[in-house]
């Protein structure tokens, strides 16, 4: 990795979005889990240091730091409602921190930009599974559509910086990422978190938990810890300009339902769980394919589902005055 790198010394890696979900995994692993080689430099940025949206702030701690990489996780994001209610805001938005960030990164000779894009990217009418070569082949989800094209561009402006001035500026695609640090809130968190904390508040109150929808639809859970590690992995070894998904495979897709009862072990929630079939159940599926990822590293051990539930709750409990609810 060291010949990559101008003048030969050790990466000073520049992560934005370092205080969200990811952002905190990554962390976790580079101080505790030894994903920090001799002499790196790692900084976290959050929201506090820069607001990303404005260049000049963009530039201004780009020129603080100085990194060789950059990992860019930041993005603006909001749940559903807030999604459809104003699509223009997040398009706008999230195009001018994607070039913000990769502008930047290219006038300040970075030598190289993992960018995380989102798995809303990926077409609605689509076969199954999905892969990396699927990405534009036809328009994302109404519901963010202004999101979704906006992380869609990412890719597009990957391969131009690569036309144009052969810089190495690529991207991963996790599925659904949940772990500690993540948003719990019951109205707009990520389907997972959001039940943790619905369990845990049924729980102190005796009331029956209620999952929106039946609890048929599928998804592919991945524990931050280990996008974490794979990001990590991404950044040193992955040559590639084109994405690649990050998940667990087809095999390992759950129900929101199976999901929803696994939480409720993990809580030692002995009550009832109703599923308000009234409330709309989304996409039913939206499976990807982890085959790119396996060629590169086929003995890659994902946490199990239950056990990474269970490290998560456990977080929530003990972390609960902190934890984004």
């Amino acid at each position: 990795m060291g010949s990559e790198i101008k003048a030969g010394g050790p990466m000073r890696v520049l992560v934005t979005g370092g205080s969200g979900l990811v952002g905190k995994a990554i962390e976790h692993v580079v101080q505790k889990e030894a994903g920090k080689l001799e002499g790196e430099e790692w900084i976290f940025l959050s929201s506090k240091d820069a607001v990303l949206v404005d260049v000049g702030q963009t530039r201004a701690v780009f020129e603080k730091h100085r990194p060789t990489h950059v990992i860019h996780l930041a993005a603006k994001v909001g749940g559903l409602f807030l999604h459809m209610k104003e699509n223009l805001h997040f398009l706008r938005d999230n195009i001018k921190i994607n070039d913000n960030v990769l502008q930047t990164a290219h006038e300040m000779g970075v030598t190289k930009v993992v960018s995380c894009l989102s798995s809303c990217i990926f077409p609605d009418k689509t076969t199954y599974p999905i892969d990396e070569t699927m990405i534009h082949n036809g328009p994302p989800h109404d519901s963010n559509f202004g999101y979704s094209h906006a992380k869609r561009m990412i890719d597009v402006q990957n391969r131009a910086y690569f036309q144009q001035y052969g810089h190495r500026y690529t991207a991963v695609i996790p599925t659904n990422v949940f772990g500690p640090y993540d948003n719990f809130n019951i109205e707009n968190g990520h389907v997972l978190s959001a039940l943790i904390n619905k369990t845990y508040e049924a729980k102190k109150e005796g009331t029956p938990v209620i999952v929106c929808g039946s609890g048929a639809p599928r998804r592919q859970f991945i524990y931050s810890l280990d996008l974490g590690r794979l990001i990590i992995w991404a950044l040193r070894e992955y040559k590639e300009i084109d994405p690649i998904i990050l998940s667990v495979g087809e095999e390992d897709e759950v129900s929101i339902k199976e999901a929803a009862e696994m939480i409720a072990n993990a809580l030692d929630f002995k009550g009832e769980i109703h599923f308000d079939t009234t409330l709309s159940d989304g996409q039913m599926r939206k499976t990807a394919s982890n085959a790119k990822l396996r060629r590169y590293l086929p003995s890659f051990t994902f946490t199990p589902l239950k056990e990474a539930i269970k490290m998560t709750c456990d977080w929530f409990v003990a972390n609960y005055d902190i934890a984004r609810t």
